[in-house]
């Protein structure tokens, strides 16, 4: 049947070819200039840097012929039937069955079409753009959205193609009252092509079909899958009119009953039944016969442009959810986006739209990627997908991760229409960006402050990034930071000014990165300022000392760690003289612990003051204001790149231990000391090992409670070790039993491995995962005893899971 249809399919175009022929319509066969066949083997081989981009250009082609035919019909509205669609269709032709059969893929519009002298200028003479000069032609005011511009776009087809056919068919016109269909035939191997009547006859009303061949290694492009994914990636918005593709779907459908033969058996048997008085009826439940299915392929048609350009309407007559469902099928993230921003503005005298949206949550590699992905990022230029990549000026890494969609009116491209030729554009894009969101965030902080709380919860590190980042708006991204203190949650810099004490001049913080509140407000720092009721700033994020350290001021008052020494309250002016009076007697009266505690920190602190700060606790480490807080510390030492520098040294070095003259244990030490003979020879040496343990178990603790490490943990735990000794009446020298079992003798030879090493099994019983240390059992030991206790359980039961 194949061999008989093929023949028939042969001697059909066979007879119009010979009528055609009869007519002197034979194919006109035209060669390509010699410069100009060179130029398209570099426009096929080298201009485009992905062979993607075939299907943008030959879409943004059959757009451009629809907008031609709709501005031409403004004029003269006899041209088109308004019942006829403006569209273009995708198909692909391709044998599942049969691999080696060549693959076709189809683009067909309903535009205004092409004469044979067209096919031959058009599409035979290189940089020959019929759009270029349409509009030169055409009324400025209605030029449409006409995108070609350099005539080499048809030629992009040969990257996927080894041969393209191009059918098409012009509008009437007065001198061609009844246009006939013709056909442009070119390889991508050759330096000719031809153009000839369409043996199939008059298939298309009006506008173009291309088929492309496809290459061997092009084979994809007749996967619907792989169509439906650079349509929505190049061309989902290039065009207001419907684009189409074409699929075949297999359906399971139930196979159709044949005649069921046994119907009048059952007729007979129930006449008999009915005559028979004393039959018996029984009630008899047949089970219903399954069904049988068979596989078929149904027609499809899927428009692949839904989404409308949202852009290009009024902001004020674009809904919510509209908003909401072009994120979702753009950036295809199904939460909904926190909010977004519809604006347009002027770059360098080109005007552009542009929607951005800020996602419900950070990328998750957005901290640990060290270049900002532009995946995110959608150019256009008259709503045809350019590029993600501003190269140069891209938006910096604070706010990277920003979903928009950009699309101008005009941009100086290069001829593949896939880079910007400058950057002068995309300098003030980026910026524009930037000012937009900044206002945007502001304007939900002032008036939506609920709905600020539900993006700072994702974005509050950002904001610090972006004060960080950006000299220019670093004030105003800091405003929209949120901070904890030790008596309210989420606060900005402003509300806490707006908050401060009569006289106080200082912003209170304290860091310590990586810590939770309830742990920050344990801070031995945290005493003296919480107990008189001021307020202080708690600063968990890596970001935040950095960030301050930049900033310096916040409306007037400056910035104070009180983890460092100057801690002023602004009240002191009121007793000055008798805070110093009193300042002066403790620091006589604790001068003897003073001098001897000097002698014990040397090496560890620069300087032993009596404490201004401190409530309860018997001491503290205290950086100097030009020295390097515990958190700094820290930071500095997870730096991938660490440094010995000597400055950095020396800042470390600048640390005080204040002492608490009202701590019992600080009197107790002040009593031992001055009990000491004033010679060292009359000395207990017993008594002196003891207060220098003491004092050194005391200034190791002060480091840990400050953040600080101590200089040798190892030491520090044996000190401990002694102190826990004498306070149980435990011999200090006594020392544990140090007999093990030593390690078999070394072994020679070869490993020999046992392959019948047995499966191991948590016993039952033994209360999940929190027993993973439990004992085990071997799992034929197991079976066996559950087999003999006559268990009912299944045995994949018992067996764990892989993922266990």
């Amino acid at each position: 049947m194949r061999f008989l249809s093929a023949l028939v399919l042969a001697a059909s175009l066979a007879s119009r070819v010979l009528a055609q022929e009869a007519e002197g319509a034979t194919p006109e066969k035209l060669e390509f200039q010699s410069d100009v066949a060179r130029l398209r083997k570099i426009v096929i081989n080298s201009l485009y840097s992905h062979r993607d981009v075939f299907l943008r250009e030959l879409i943004s082609n059959a757009n451009d012929a629809i907008e031609k035919l709709r501005l031409t019909a403004l004029k003269d509205k006899s041209l088109v039937d308004p019942d006829k669609p403006l569209n273009i269709t995708l198909k692909m032709v391709k044998d599942e069955e049969d691999e080696s059969v060549q693959r076709k893929l189809i683009i067909t519009d309903t535009g205004i079409g092409m004469a044979p002298e067209e096919l031959k200028a058009n599409l035979g003479t290189l940089a020959k753009s019929g759009t270029s000069e349409f509009l030169a032609k055409a009324d400025g005011e209605n030029a449409g959205n006409l995108i070609g511009q350099f005539g080499v776009g048809f030629y992009s087809s040969f990257l996927v193609a080894s041969h393209v056919y191009v059918a098409s068919r012009s509008l009437p016109t007065a001198e061609n009252p009844n246009p006939v269909q013709h056909v442009f035939s070119s390889d991508a191997e050759e330096g000719s092509f031809e153009v000839y009547l369409d043996p199939r006859g008059n298939t298309l009303e009006h506008g173009t079909e291309i088929t492309l061949i496809l290459k061997k290694d092009a084979k994809e492009y007749a996967e619907s899958a792989t169509i439906q994914n650079l349509v929505e990636k190049h061309s989902a918005f290039s065009t207001t009119f419907p684009i189409f593709l074409f699929d075949r779907l297999k359906e399971e459908v139930p196979v159709e009953d044949e005649e069921d033969e046994s119907a009048p058996a059952d007729a007979e048997k129930k006449t008999e039944s009915e005559d028979d008085d004393d039959a018996i009826i029984e009630d008899v439940t047949e089970k219903p016969k399954e069904k049988k299915m068979k596989t078929i392929l149904t027609d499809h048609w899927m428009r692949l442009n839904e989404q409308p350009p949202l852009w290009q309407r009024d902001p004020k007559s674009v809904t919510d959810q509209e908003y909401k469902d072009l994120y979702k099928a753009t950036f295809h993230d199904y939460s909904e986006p926190l909010a977004w921003y519809h604006f347009s503005g002027d770059a360098m005298g080109t005007a552009f739209k542009a929607i951005f949206y800020v996602p419900s949550h950070v990328p998750a590699d957005f901290w640990n990627s060290g270049t900002p992905s532009p995946k995110d990022i959608r150019l256009l230029v008259k709503r045809v997908f350019i590029t993600n990549d501003l190269g140069e000026d891209a938006l910096p890494k604070w706010i990277s991760w920003i979903k928009i969609i950009v699309d101008a009116d005009d941009l100086p491209l290069n001829v593949s229409r896939e880079t910007l030729q400058n950057t002068r554009f995309l300098r003030q894009l980026k910026n524009a960006i930037m000012k937009r969101f900044i206002q945007l965030m502001t304007k939900i902080a002032e008036e939506e402050p609920e709905r600020f709380t539900k993006i700072n919860e994702q974005y509050n590190p950002i904001f610090k990034l972006g004060a960080l980042e950006d000299e220019k708006d670093s004030t105003k991204l800091a405003a929209l930071i949120r901070y904890d203190t030790n008596t309210r949650d989420k606060i900005s810099l402003e509300e806490y000014v707006s908050n401060r004490k009569k006289g106080q001049k200082q912003i209170f913080y304290l860091a310590g990165m990586g810590q939770r509140k309830d742990d920050l407000l344990k801070s031995v720092f945290l005493e003296r300022l919480t107990a008189r009721g001021y307020e202080v700033l708690l600063f968990n994020e890596p970001l935040d000392e950095i960030l301050v350290n930049k900033l310096r001021k916040w409306g007037g008052m400056k910035f104070q760690d009180s983890a460092k020494s100057g801690l002023k309250f602004g009240d002191e002016e009121e007793d000055e003289e008798e805070e110093k009076e009193r300042q002066k007697v403790l620091e006589e009266q604790y001068k003897p612990l003073l001098d001897w505690l000097t002698t014990q920190t040397k090496g560890i602190v620069a300087d032993v003051k009596v404490s201004q700060r401190l409530v309860t606790s018997p001491c503290a480490i205290v950086a100097h204001q030009q020295g390097m807080s515990a958190n700094m510390e820290r930071l500095m030492k997870a730096q991938t790149q660490k440094t010995n520098a000597p400055q950095a040294e020396w800042a470390k070095g600048l640390k005080t231990l204040e002492i608490n003259p009202k701590s019992p244990l600080i009197e107790g030490l002040l009593r031992r000391v001055e009990n000491l003979p004033a010679e060292e020879a009359d000395q207990d040496a017993e008594v002196v090992d003891e207060m220098k343990e003491v004092a050194a178990i005391l200034i190791d603790s002060a480091l840990v409670r400050s953040g600080f490490e101590v200089a040798d943990p190892n030491i520090f735990f044996t000190r401990i070790d002694h102190v826990l000794r004498r306070s149980l009446g435990v011999s200090e020298k006594l020392e544990a039993d140090k007999n093990v079992k030593p390690a078999p003798p070394v072994e020679t030879g070869p490993l020999k491995e046992d392959d019948d090493e047995p499966d191991l099994l948590v016993q039952p019983g033994m209360g999940g995962m929190g027993d993973i240390g439990a004992d085990f059992v071997d799992w034929k030991d197991f079976k066996a005893k559950r087999e003999a206790e006559g268990s009912s359980e299944p045995e994949d039961s018992a067996r764990p899971h892989d993922e266990l």
